[in-house]
């Protein structure tokens, strides 16, 4: 896209403009009707496009022309030149996408300003959306844990190929970053990556913001599809979009195209599509909340994200990994954990998943009056756990139980935490309860804990007896 294509039925002003061009530098193709425009372009897009709006002896006028390379190529720049120009027809133009209108006979200096204004115009749009690709949000997979593996693996197997994956999950738990991943090691990792936030859109203004608008006093609004075409879109928590956009959603994924709201032309996209969902979309599609064949359409690979619950040997790795982003970006500083905020951490409740854990280590960061260790008494307690003076405060719950059965209610799920934070691992877990491993099994037997796979990783559970028949 660096080149410039020059399209007008007379022969002497496309060489005359072409030999220019050359002399400033500038590489350039020709054609003479609206045939041969067209198929220069679907060879391969140039970096700007010079039209004749009037083409004598062509199935296409330059409106025509200009109207489906900003349909199908948005980020080339079209200057229109015309000998039969007036306010209406320029108007027109503009508003159909041209980059900017000049009447012949026209001023060499005028092009050339307008050429170069426009060439480098294309160029900082297309820097400015591939720094925005890379700021908004990173595709570090940060990680050790068994189940994180087993997930990892599974994302590397996908990012070759164009088949629809659908990412499940709990909030937090890092679908979306799991989605850049994917789309960083992909052949498509220098297009675009365009986020749709099925909940976050107005249900009234989905389509638009999809699919985009035509209007006569606005002219073309290009949607989110659009914006994505030749890259990945990703439909974040898919089963909050409208049932009557499923059904346009489904039509797009069959067809590759679609119509923009008030249009009539066709848009054709090239798009690889990548979904979420914290929910059970079956339980949705029995509930008639979600439309089956969609689901099956994008659920081609399915890959689970696990909780943070489910990867606690993650957590002082993760925390760190936070630790030097808040650094970077807030110029917070770089602080390290005691072994005691770690263990504190792997042992904490986390229903906002990673999401909860960066923010509960931005604001220990803020707040915090030091650059040594960060300690566990900067650490939220949970459930107020002690009190003033350090004394353990018993829930109500425990309280309320004779001697033996509080202690084994305690000592199952002390176990039950310690064996998870430890990725299932007993050796590790009898070294730091202070248990000889074997008595450890014999424990854990007795309090009816028993250990199982679960994404990839050995978790703790309870053995929960079989119904009677």
């Amino acid at each position: 896209m660096s080149d410039i294509l020059i399209v007008d039925d007379e022969r002497d002003i496309r060489e005359l403009v072409s030999d220019i061009l050359e002399d400033e530098g500038y590489s350039t193709r020709l054609a003479a009707n609206s045939d041969e425009c067209m198929s220069s372009i679907n060879s391969e897009p140039p970096g700007l496009l010079i039209l004749d709006i009037w083409l004598k002896d062509s199935r296409m006028d330059g409106i025509d022309i200009l109207k489906a390379v900003k349909r199908d190529n948005p980020d080339v720049p079209v200057v229109i030149i015309s000998g039969h120009g007036n306010i209406e027809i320029a108007v027109a133009a503009i508003k159909q996408g041209a980059y900017d209108f000049i009447e012949k006979p026209f001023n060499i200096d005028q092009l050339m300003v307008v050429i170069r204004r426009a060439m480098e115009t294309s160029r900082l749009r297309r820097e400015n959306a591939s720094l925005k690709r890379r700021e908004v949000t990173n595709s570090d997979m940060i990680g050790k844990s068994a189940s994180f593996r087993a997930m990892q693996s599974h994302l590397d197997k996908v990012t070759k190929s164009n088949g629809r994956v659908m990412l499940s999950g709990p909030a937090g738990s890092g679908k979306e970053i799991a989605a850049r991943y994917i789309h960083a090691h992909s052949n498509r990792a220098n297009a675009p990556f365009v986020t749709v936030n099925c909940a976050g859109i107005e249900p009234e203004r989905v389509e638009e913001v999809l699919f985009g608008r035509e209007s006569t006093e606005r002219g073309i609004e290009s949607g989110l599809l659009e914006e994505a075409h030749g890259g990945v879109v990703y439909f974040d928590e898919v089963a909050d979009m409208p049932l009557g956009t499923q059904s346009k959603i489904l039509r797009v994924l069959v067809d590759q195209q679609f119509q923009r709201v008030g249009g009539s032309d066709k848009v054709r996209v090239d798009l690889r599509v990548i979904s979420s969902t914290n929910r059970d979309l079956e339980a949705e599609i029995e509930a008639d909340r979600f439309r089956e064949e969609l689901y099956h359409r994008l659920n081609v690979v399915p890959i689970a994200v696990p909780s943070l619950e489910d990867r606690r040997e993650d957590i002082p790795v993760l925390a760190q990994h936070f630790i030097e982003m808040c650094n970077e970006s807030q110029g917070l500083p770089i602080r390290d954990m005691s072994e005691e905020a770690v263990a504190l951490l792997q042992t904490m409740t986390w229903p906002g998943n990673v999401r909860q854990l960066k923010n509960l280590i931005e604001r220990v960061l803020i707040l915090g009056d030091g650059t040594g260790p960060i300690e566990a008494k900067e650490l939220p307690a949970e459930e107020e756990k002690t009190d003033e003076s350090g004394r353990v405060v018993l829930s109500g719950a425990l309280a309320t139980l004779p001697l033996r059965e509080a202690r084994e209610a305690f000592e199952r799920e002390y176990l039950l935490t310690q064996i998870n934070r430890f990725g299932g691992n007993i050796s590790r877990t009898a070294s730091f309860v202070g248990m000889e491993r074997s008595a450890l099994h014999r424990k854990l037997k007795s309090l009816g804990v028993v250990t199982s796979n679960k994404s990839g990783a050995r978790v703790a559970q309870l053995d929960e007896p079989e119904p009677a028949e």
